[in-house]
């Protein structure tokens, strides 16, 4: 008897330092209690936390922010990561292939320090020529080395820089294009344009797509009825042709400021009809609910209606079709530029990078030439996969 006191004791003991434990017994048998339970601890969350939440559960999304954000650093900061001027002309570095980094010797030692060996160029029996490693010294990989002078953010004078090989040795990433320009640099300055013009592009194409959508949506019958209508008309445009044929007349001897707005504005005519089409569904969705009827009541004009209440609701797509316009107008920037109809020099672009890999001859002897695909890839590969992920968080109370 006195045994099965004592269990009874312990046995309200552990229910006093655990009074959880019988609800976490019956969360493990019931997933629908599980459910209940982790929506209920989520209720005093804030929206932005919510979408947090959800978003950082997607790897594919993180990666795809990161590499978004990787590409940001390396235009913002292409003079830095530039340990030679990319746009000075060095025809003794003509089509050179990326310089091999080292951390074994031709002794075979090794070294924690990266090197390089010094390339000279060699007259080949076919009186054709090709760069080969002198092996007989090596020349260390500093970081943080004393270079040509830039501005940064075209205020501060500087000459320091990422990287740089020691002596008179060079070290190109991915090597040099027909004029000796380092392929890196340029690729990393040639950043600044196409993402600077496919955001710019883009938050023309939100704004308008916005104020259409939620006009559209907010006022309904006939005025919707016509919206839409044009909306249809603009999106029966083909886009490509349309395009090229815009940026076909842009005269050559406009100024390179009036190029780049000019062509932001021609990348954003055709997309905005998207978002929208978008924004109007929601709009329609909320202009009955009981928020916007009380300000109705309380005596709030449209215009603060539509903008201050109905717009901030439609957030969430506005910015999913954002990230996932982005890499469209890439695309198209480089194809338009890369048929010599988008920018042009002394603007540098990836697609204007891309036209000196035109040629069989060329692309055959040197492909390391083509090697800014790989940032467009990138970029377009990164803002599908940020907009991936942030469409699935925006309804942070679907179900997992």
């Amino acid at each position: 008897m006195s045994e099965s006191i004592r269990m009874q004791e312990i046995e309200k003991q552990r229910t006093v330092e655990s009074p959880l434990a019988p609800v976490a017994d019956e969360q493990a048998a019931d997933p629908a209690l599980a459910a209940t339970l982790r929506s209920m601890s989520r209720s005093h969350e804030s929206y932005g936390e919510l979408v947090w939440r959800k978003f950082r559960r997607s790897k594919v999304a993180i990666v795809g922010g990161l590499v978004v954000v990787g590409l940001f650093i390396l235009a913002i900061f292409s003079d830095f990561f530039s340990p030679y001027d990319p746009v000075r002309l060095n025809m003794r570095e003509s089509f050179r292939p990326p310089t091999r980094i080292h951390f074994i010797d031709s002794a075979g030692r090794f070294h924690f320090q990266p090197f390089v060996y010094k390339s000279v160029q060699k007259l080949n029996p076919d009186m054709s020529s090709s760069w080969v490693e002198d092996t007989t010294v090596r020349y260390p990989i500093n970081f943080f080395v004393r270079s040509w002078e830039y501005k940064l953010f075209g205020i501060f004078p500087t000459n320091l820089h990422l990287y740089g090989a020691a002596g008179d040795a060079r070290v190109f990433l991915l090597g040099t294009d027909r004029f000796g320009r380092d392929i890196f640099g340029r690729s990393c300055m040639a950043g600044r344009i196409s993402l600077t013009m496919a955001l710019f592009g883009t938050l023309i194409s939100v704004l308008v797509g916005a104020i259409v959508g939620v006009f559209s949506g907010y006022y309904g019958g006939g005025i919707d009825n016509w919206t839409q209508r044009f909306v249809e008309f603009v999106q029966s445009f083909p886009q490509l042709p349309l395009w090229m044929a815009l940026a076909a007349v842009i005269p050559i001897t406009w100024d390179q400021f009036a190029v780049f707005v000019t062509m932001s504005f021609i990348f954003a005519l055709l997309s905005w009809t998207l978002l929208a089409r978008e924004v109007r569904g929601k709009v329609l969705a909320l202009r009955e609910t009981d928020f916007v009827l009380a300000a109705k009541e309380m005596g709030a004009s449209d215009s603060r209606i539509m903008f201050q209440h109905l717009l901030p609701n439609t957030f969430s797509h506005i910015i999913v079709v954002l990230t996932l316009t982005i890499p469209t107008i890439i695309l198209a920037e480089s194809f338009l530029s890369f048929l010599g109809i988008g920018i042009q020099e002394p603007l540098v672009s990836w697609g204007t990078m891309m036209r000196d890999a035109q040629t069989i001859q060329t692309l055959g002897f040197n492909p390391w030439i083509a090697s800014s695909v790989f940032f467009i890839v990138a970029a377009v590969l990164g803002f599908n996969f940020l907009g991936d992920g942030l469409r699935d968080a925006a309804d942070p109370y679907a179900n997992d």
